[in-house]
């Protein structure tokens, strides 16, 4: 099916293919970081005690926002903090292990097993949640949890309540001393969204809208997502938006890392050519050998006969661009999903398999 250019310019025309409101979601995202903040500062957490290591257990959107935090606040965490995606927690953890357990529906069986193996070690325990068996074991177990009031993600999916991942996990971090961020950084982050959200709204044509633009150079080809340091969670978070939202085949990749194999992956198969986009999100607050990295990887995408394009990150604040880059991210494969006429909010080959996999 070929794609309608005009329809992401009509809120009207945009509703008949997002009926359950991934725009709106979007659109929110700076209330949830507010909403977000302001609980996560009331929680007690008095059986927290001076952990030795941080392990998050998540998956898909609810373990996005420990991705983030990961690379964002890694100069100032002073602990390990290692990422859980599956059933079963590293053999170290222990009891001055703090056990994030993270589940937007608080059903998340793989993350309801790790709950089960941290109970049994003895470990100090967080929940984060909506509700489900998560909430329940939190209260029964009187673990210290945030419940999320997801009164500002309409479309009730997981991924697209990434600011209440991110800054949930921030605020509890915050709380327990592991991290520091103030009233007024997180003040800034939302003048970011907002923004950022404006210049990509649905009333600004395409020739003066960072997402719309975009979203077209995107159209029929594989994005590869390239950054750096702070950045690659927020990469992390977009591509698994454009997976989702978008249905679309998009990828990750970190400088510098990535300089030393992947270079020499593009030559087969010859539609790599045709195929792949390589997007850059660029800073002016990465290490400086990284400035340098950016752009060469740039050039040597391009003398692959690769299509690439450069993202500069505008704010101040390494935070922000976190922020920033998501938001436009999120319009993007918004965008995409509705020109391909496509509803971003069904995950029908996910849902597939999750309901074999009850079975099994």
């Amino acid at each position: 099916m070929a794609v309608n250019p005009t329809l992401i310019n009509s809120r009207e025309e945009i509703k008949k293919y997002d009926p359950d409101d991934v725009l709106g979601s979007i659109e929110a995202l700076a209330d949830q970081v507010r909403h977000a903040w302001k609980d996560t500062q009331k929680i007690q957490f008095d059986s927290i005690n001076s952990p030795r290591q941080i392990v998050v257990a998540g998956m898909g959107g609810s373990a996005l926002g420990a991705s983030v935090i990961k690379h964002l606040f890694k100069n100032q965490l002073e602990i390990p903090f290692q990422i859980v995606n599956d059933y079963s927690l590293p053999a170290y953890v222990q009891k001055n292990t703090l056990v994030i357990l993270s589940s937007y529906s608080g059903n998340t069986e793989e993350i309801l097993s790790c709950a089960d193996q941290a109970k049994k070690k003895g470990t100090q325990i967080v929940a984060i949640c909506s509700g489900g068996k998560l909430a329940q074991i939190a209260k029964e177990n009187q673990y210290p949890a945030y419940i999320i009031d997801a009164k500002y993600n309409p479309s009730n999916q997981p991924r697209m309540a990434i600011g209440y991942a991110i800054t949930g996990l921030i605020g509890i971090l915050a709380k327990l001393k592991l991290i520091k961020i103030s009233d007024k950084e997180i003040e800034k982050v939302v003048e970011t969204i907002l923004t950022t959200s404006h210049q990509c709204a649905v009333e600004i044509e395409t020739e003066q809208n960072p997402a719309k633009s975009l979203t077209f150079a995107i159209v029929d080809r594989r994005p590869n997502l390239i950054a750096a340091e702070f950045l690659t969670g927020a990469a992390h978070v977009a591509s698994n938006q454009f997976n989702e939202n978008a249905k679309t085949f998009a990828s990750y990749f970190q400088i510098p890392e990535m300089n030393h194999h992947l270079l020499e992956s593009l030559e087969f198969p010859k539609s790599n050519q045709l195929d792949n986009l390589f997007l850059f999100f660029d800073s002016k607050l990465y290490h400086q050998q990284n400035q340098v990295r950016i752009k060469l990887t740039k050039e040597a995408v391009e003398k692959q006969n690769c299509v690439a394009l450069t993202i500069k990150m505008q704010s101040d604040s390494k935070i922000c661009q976190v922020f920033e880059l998501i938001t436009l991210a999120s319009y993007s494969n918004f965008y995409l999903a509705i020109i391909n006429q496509i509803n971003p909010s069904l995950i029908p080959i996910v849902d597939w398999f999750k309901e074999k996999l009850a079975k099994s």
